[in-house]
């Protein structure tokens, strides 16, 4: 038998060791038994490994050191079975379904008896600190496929012996803490004493599989930490989202809807959201108009076979609807670029007239499980401010740069000034889920890659992350949270034109296949204003805020000239309301601060004798009275200023 050879980072010595060795035994010879004691898993090659596991290939070793945050998903995900072990305590009736950890955490899902209480909670993670206390060791062990099913179906776990019919291996592995057993990859940490600092948080429901057709679940969410101190900054962090939740602010500012009768994911947009989305279109149409952009509309549906030709029935089926009409099938359209494309075609095109820039704000409709919909985040019905742009093969680099520069600009315009962003290449291991050929992926990666450079932006590579018909740039908004959210994307495109033969006459007078590059900047509106919202805390700037001045009266007196001073806001450009309810002015200040409106222009008797307006804006408080041309002009002035 040959033995297994490990290259150790930070280390000149090799190691070599039988197959089947464990992690733990390669930290132990490497390292000695006393320096290997912090160590909580490895990294080899691009996979991460537990103590426990077994090692069958070679490979460049990284080891994970408890106290780093690369330890943090091991703790994580040994803390979610720490929680299925208190549960099965407290609820021996309770069914397991999976537990993974997460980004800041871990949950569980559980099959239980009665709706959880947060009293519950409470009791589950004191029962979680006894095991703790008791510091079992997480045990490994592989075990036949049909062995494994009869374990479980005499724990009558119906869960995990679905999952095993599903995985389809001849063997599977279990972890062993204490009594609880469970299906699982891994990786653990070495025992339950070592899983940090953690706090349960909510309960949710969630279906099996995702499919609302199956039985609803109780999902616990949790998180886990290296320190007490962590743990309650985390907390901190999250009560400061939950405040700025987009699904919170958008019914307290009375933006958006989402209706029940209608179904999940569609979303309604009510006066003051509409009128937001209305400011962002007219700035991204002005801003288009000005790049040479031409603006184009296309139909909600189309034929199948239009779909069959550009590879969107073989390679993203599971996300169309498909419809029957007069015994044809269509489809409810997930992209706009087909139609862009037969606009496109519509007539012979000249490389005289290239790049041609189409750009429309386009709804599409995308199947996405009950399970993953979020607000306005993740959605079935969305309007993209998508474009594609047909241009030659050697004009491809300039139009991506372009689309990056104008991608930045829309972000730092809405308040946007942190980008992460990624070019996702396709997965090198299996490239059959991709169409088109070797060479042209590499060349559309590179294309995209010199295109970022000479843009000056950094990026991580993203593997696998591409789609089926090219690489593309993912530019994420970093929010006031430090939460990245995915809104522009460029893709490279040499697939769908080839199918739907796309060309231009070149100066030969011969046709030549056309580059397109699909690019979406602000993403969905949908997903960019639920950013939005988020991001500025339902605080807009001036600009964009529904309402920008709202007029209050101190007394039904002041009445007729509040509506004057209304009049002349609105001549002027200004969205603004008036309050003359028979409140008292602190009732109403208070509502026009909770509405969060810029701009409260109170009007008493003095006011209205002098004509000035009491000014009080949300950034710097009380401002005192000014004259009403004064007032009307600094809004005027601050809004053009896009502040």
């Amino acid at each position: 038998m040959h033995e297994l050879r490990f290259e150790i980072e930070g280390s000149e010595a090799a190691q070599s060791l039988a197959p089947g060795s464990t992690v733990g035994e390669l930290a132990e010879r490497a390292l000695g038994a006393e320096r290997a004691r912090p160590v909580i898993g490895a990294r080899v090659g691009d996979r991460v490994f537990g103590l426990q596991e077994p090692l069958r290939e070679s490979g460049t070793v990284r080891f994970i050191m408890a106290g780093t945050d690369e330890a943090l998903p091991i703790m994580r995900h040994s803390a979610s079975h720490i929680m299925a072990t208190a549960v099965k305590r407290l609820f021996p009736e309770a069914r397991l379904a999976i537990g993974p950890s997460i980004d800041d955490g871990f949950y569980y899902d559980f099959d239980l008896p009665r709706t959880l209480s947060p009293e519950d909670l409470a009791t589950i993670e004191k029962e979680m600190a006894t095991i703790v206390k008791e510091d079992r060791p997480f045990e490994r062990e592989e075990m036949a496929s049909a062995q494994a099913l009869d374990f479980f179906r005499e724990r009558g776990e119906s869960y995990k012996t679905d999952l095993i019919e599903r995985i389809g291996e001849p063997s599977v592995s279990l972890y062993r803490n204490g009594e609880f057993v469970d299906l699982c990859r891994g990786p653990h940490v070495p025992s339950a004493g070592r899983v940090g600092q953690f706090r349960l948080l909510h309960t949710a429901g969630a279906y099996w599989e995702g499919d609302s057709r199956n039985r609803m679940l109780q999902r616990i969410y949790g998180t886990a930490w290296r320190t007490r101190e962590e743990v309650d900054a985390y907390l901190k962090r999250l009560e400061e989202a939950r405040q700025r939740d987009h699904r919170r602010l958008g019914a307290q500012l009375d933006l958006f809807s989402v209706q029940e009768e209608v179904g999940g994911g569609l979303i309604f947009w009510h006066p003051k959201g509409a009128m937001l989305r209305h400011i962002i279109e007219g700035f991204w149409k002005e801003e288009h108009l000005k790049r040479g952009y031409q603006l184009v509309y296309t139909p909600h549906i189309a034929r199948a076979e239009l779909w069959h030709k550009t590879g969107h029935m073989d390679f993203y089926r599971e996300n169309m609807y498909l419809l029957e009409i007069d015994q044809q099938d269509y489809v409810l359209k997930p992209m706009n670029c087909p139609g862009h494309i037969l606009i496109y075609k519509a007539k012979r095109r000249s490389y005289r007239e290239l790049p041609i820039r189409f750009a429309e704000l386009g709804t599409v409709y995308r199947y996405e499980k009950s399970g993953v919909l979020h607000g306005m985040m993740r959605v079935r019905g969305f309007t993209q401010d998508d474009a594609h742009i047909f241009c030659t093969p050697e004009q491809i680099v300039d139009e991506v740069v372009e689309c990056v520069r104008f991608g930045r600009y829309l972000a730092e315009s809405f308040g946007f000034d942190n980008l992460q962003v990624d070019l996702s290449v396709r997965d090198p291991k299996n490239t059959t889920k991709y169409a088109g050929t070797d060479e042209e992926w590499r060349v559309a990666e590179a294309a995209l890659a010199e295109a970022l450079e000479r843009v000056g932006l950094s990026y991580h590579v993203a593997e696998g992350e591409a789609v089926f018909y090219g690489p593309k740039i993912d530019v994420k908004l970093m929010d006031a949270l430090g939460r990245p959210w995915q809104c522009t994307t460029v893709q490279f495109d040499f697939n769908v034109p080839r199918r739907l033969d796309v060309n231009y006459i070149g100066p030969d007078g011969k046709e030549h296949p056309t580059v397109m590059v699909h690019r979406a900047l602000l993403g969905s509106l949908e997903r960019f204003v639920g950013t939005l919202i988020e991001h500025h805390a339902g605080d807009f700037p001036l600009w964009i805020a529904p309402v920008q001045a709202v007029v209050l009266t101190v007394t039904d007196d002041n009445v007729p000239y509040a509506r004057r001073v209304i009049e002349r806001l609105k001549e002027a450009g200004v969205r603004a309301e008036l309050d003359d309810r028979g409140e008292k002015i602190g009732a109403k200040i208070r509502d026009a601060e909770l509405a969060k409106i810029p701009y409260m222009l109170v009007v008493g008797r003095r006011e209205a004798e002098a004509e000035k307006v009491a000014v009080r804006s949300r950034r710097l408080g009380d401002e005192g009275a000014i004259p009403l041309a004064e007032a009307v002009d600094k809004i005027v002035a601050e809004a053009k200023a896009r502040r």
